[in-house]
């Protein structure tokens, strides 16, 4: 199988594949098969194809202030350090203050000392290597691994969110590979597993975008190799399927974060023999608009075109209209913005690689394909009830302050399957394997060994096997650049329960209101009765349980509580 070389002096390696007996997993083996793969450690040729040069993109930023894409994006930067009883630095967001304090009980909580991430002055990086895997006729795999030399570990397989690629798992790859086979993958469509040819070609007199290079996948006649293509969860989970037997040739752990994590347990439920376990990191719960065509087949009648090429005329004009849109580098800076808790992370390379993507000429119509594919066979849900079944282990992290999996998502993934272990970080967001990644290897690292080990060491953090039932709080503390940095980590056990979560946020919330307790009782009995508000409350001096929440009419309680309507829960009193 022929691989695409895309360096100047590559250096040529012959994949062996590495046949691994257990009769913990029942791992399948498989043949070795000629594979001639051509690697490299280095990337920059392959940016070099691009047709623009990102370093010299001048770009206005949400204040007008022009930057280069080399700089930090405006909004992310270093806090001051606090005055606390530890010297940490501090996160801010836009000048206010950050997430939260990370001085606040940091004496009664108990601090875990993590290493941090490899560099020159505390160690070495696993060495990677980018390559190319060609799987089906023009449409060639990109990916990145690293720990080639530690044949004996584990292998983990990193699956990237949507919109990204390998790249988003560079840290990762240059600190987990010093202690297994770790390789990212980009999903098709995506990243550098951009198709090379044009699948439906323009006529050589139209032009629709007036010179642009977006137009791949815009003509009215569709190659042969492309007749079937479509950006779809079924497409990219046969190729985890084949990568993982083409390519690593055993079983592996699987890391997937946003769509990642998705795609991760739809595949996980579908070939649980070739799982050793699955770790979620901030998954989305559902991914595509348009039924399936084998869960749903006359339903798809209704629905002439998902996803393939080539594009119908109406959609074309869409597709040109959004993509200029969400290809603006500021749109770009705005979504990451949005994502990153912790504004101080340097998200420079990230903005910039994916920037090169979509100038991609098959971007535009490979986000098309995307938006209009079908849905997968399994839910989200059913994919989880199936791992559940087939005893895929499992382990939930997720970072609290995610602006689109919101908590509440992950607790109730925590619900349907109460056995796996949930690590809440805060502060963190959606892609918390980049913006905490001293964390996330950490966790990731002490989980392995637990499966490994068949449940005889130890989850992470937790003292010992039995506390696996209980929940805990923990703040983990590393050095970052020279400044020391906690994040607080929710370990949810066992007994973990949605409602006393749900519960938790609310008196969360409720605790920054500034009301004073007499002053509420009045407010509560001018609602509940007809009485003056100037009359003293019957309950005013009796002692409140500590269980209950009391609520202000105001707009201001309104507010605290968020999603909670107090309207409607004191309405709901009112009416017994």
């Amino acid at each position: 199988m022929e691989v695409v070389l895309h360096h100047q002096s590559p250096c040529c390696l012959r994949l062996k594949l590495v046949e691994k007996k257990s009769s913990l997993y029942g791992l399948r083996h498989f043949p070795a098969r000629r594979n001639q793969v051509f690697c490299s450690t280095s990337i920059s040729s392959i940016r070099s194809l691009k047709r623009s040069n990102v370093n010299h993109l001048q770009l206005k930023n949400l204040n007008h202030r022009e930057v280069s894409s080399s700089t930090s994006l405006h909004g992310f930067r270093v806090a001051h350090p606090k005055a606390s009883n530890e010297s940490c630095t501090g996160y801010v967001i836009d000048g206010e203050e950050g997430l939260r304090d990370i001085s606040e009980n940091a004496e009664s909580i108990p601090k875990v000392l993590i290493p941090p991430l490899p560099d020159e002055s505390n160690g070495c990086r696993a060495p990677t290597s980018s390559c190319y895997w060609e799987w089906k006729p023009k449409l060639n795999v990109y990916y990145e691994k690293s720990g080639c030399g530690n044949i004996n570990a584990p292998p983990v397989l990193l699956l990237p969110g949507f919109g990204v690629g390998s790249f988003h798992y560079q840290k990762q790859l240059e600190d987990l590979g010093r202690d297994f086979r770790v390789w990212a993958v980009d999903f098709l469509g995506q990243g550098m597993s951009l198709p090379m040819e044009d699948p439906a070609p323009l006529p050589m007199e139209e032009d629709l975008s007036d010179g642009k290079d977006f137009t791949w996948g815009f003509g009215d006649k569709t190659e042969p190799w492309a007749n079937e293509l479509v950006y779809s969860v079924d497409l990219w989970k046969d190729q985890v399927r084949f990568f993982i037997e083409q390519v690593i040739g055993e079983p592996v752990y699987i890391v997937g974060n946003s769509l990642g994590g998705f795609v991760a347990l739809y595949f996980a439920a579908l070939n649980p023999e070739l799982v050793r376990g699955i770790t979620l990191l901030n998954a989305t719960p559902f991914w595509g608009f348009l039924p399936n065509p084998v869960t749903s087949p006359l339903l798809v009648k209704l629905f002439p075109w998902a996803g393939t090429f080539p594009l119908p005329a109406n959609v074309r004009k869409l597709t040109e209209l959004v993509w200029q849109k969400i290809s603006d580098p500021r749109s770009i800076a705005d979504v990451l913005k949005q994502v990153y808790a912790d504004h101080s992370t340097n998200i420079d390379k990230i903005f910039s690689r994916i920037l090169e993507t979509t100038e991609h000429p098959a971007a535009a119509a490979a986000f098309a394909s995307i938006m209009f594919a079908p849905t997968g066979q399994l839910s989200f849900r059913e994919s989880l009830t199936r791992c559940r079944e087939k005893n895929v282990p499992i382990c939930l992290m997720y970072g609290k302050e995610d602006p689109w999996v919101k908590p509440v998502w992950g607790y109730q993934v925590k619900r349907q399957i109460p056995d796996a272990p949930y690590y809440e970080m805060s502060p963190a967001g959606h892609c918390p394997h980049d913006e905490v990644p001293e964390v996330v290897n950490y966790l990731l690292r002490g989980w392995i060994k637990n499966v490994e080990s068949g449940g005889s060491v130890a989850l992470p953090l937790l003292d010992d096997a039995e506390a696996i039932d209980y929940d805990l709080t923990k703040n983990l503390e590393f050095v970052r650049e020279g400044s020391k940095k906690l994040v607080k980590i929710r370990y949810f056990g066992s007994n973990f329960s949605i409602w006393n979560q749900i519960r938790s946020l609310i008196k969360a919330r409720l605790k920054n209101l500034v009301i004073k307790p007499r002053q509420l009782d009045r407010h509560l009995f001018h609602l509940f009765s007809s009485a003056p508000l100037h009359t003293e409350p019957p309950f005013a001096s009796r002692q409140r349980k500590p269980d209950r929440t009391l609520f202000s009419h105001n707009d201001k309680a309104c507010e605290a509580v968020g999603e909670v309507s107090c309207k409607a829960v004191i309405q709901a009193m009112k009416c017994g």
